[in-house]
């Protein structure tokens, strides 16, 4: 069974895909980069504070589909710069502060809207 997963609590999907699907009790959430979905605004400052807002859009897409980031097994963090890693690592640390999931992190050229962080994650569906 395949289930679509959309809150207004996160940013809109900008393109043909959806925020995440739930599937074999699992969720897969798309990409979420630094854009307040009430806004609809990229948050302004650095890594620091885009890195904050994007793990909260993680957190609103989760919560839809009934589970929340203490599930999250997997993520994939996309750095516009990696030097600055210890910034968004600190952020990261943050929302999971144990037991965090596994994750890799990549250096990319560019991003979505050109911002400095996005992140994508898989969880067990709630």
């Amino acid at each position: 069974m395949r289930k679509i997963i959309s809150t207004p609590d996160a940013p809109e999907a900008i393109g043909p895909y959806s925020q995440a699907i739930q599937a074999n009790g699992f969720v897969f959430i798309s990409g979420q980069i630094p854009v307040n979905p009430k806004t609809k605004q990229i948050v302004e400052g650095g890594v620091a504070e885009q890195a904050e807002q994007v793990i909260k859009n993680l957190d609103a897409v989760l919560k839809a589909a009934g589970s929340g980031l203490d599930q999250v097994v997997r993520t994939t963090v996309y750095l516009k710069d990696m030097a600055e890693f210890a910034v968004m690592n600190a952020v990261y640390e943050r929302f999971f502060p144990q037991n965090a999931p596994a994750r890799s992190t990549f250096e990319v050229v560019r991003l979505p809207k050109d911002v400095r962080i996005e992140i994508d994650a898989i969880a067990v569906a709630g």
